[in-house]
């Protein structure tokens, strides 16, 4: 069964959309949201809590984020 994401297109310049960062932005938001879904659900399976998964998920998010340690 295909996810919403799957199934989500894209629109293209002739429907109004100024850049292809606004075009995307839809698909991924939904991406994201699918993934975090299938993240926490896999956890749970394993026998974590659904709190834990999430702060697991929050603190990959903020280590994603941060500018990696870089040798001068």
């Amino acid at each position: 069964m295909p996810t919403f994401a799957a199934r989500a297109s894209v629109p293209s310049p002739e429907e109004h959309i100024l850049t292809a960062q606004e075009a995307l932005e839809p698909l991924f938001l939904a991406l994201e949201e699918e993934a975090e879904v299938k993240m926490i659900a896999a956890a749970v399976k394993a026998g974590w809590r659904v709190e834990d998964a999430v702060s697991a998920i929050d603190e990959l998010r903020r280590t994603e984020l941060l500018p990696r340690n870089r040798r001068h």
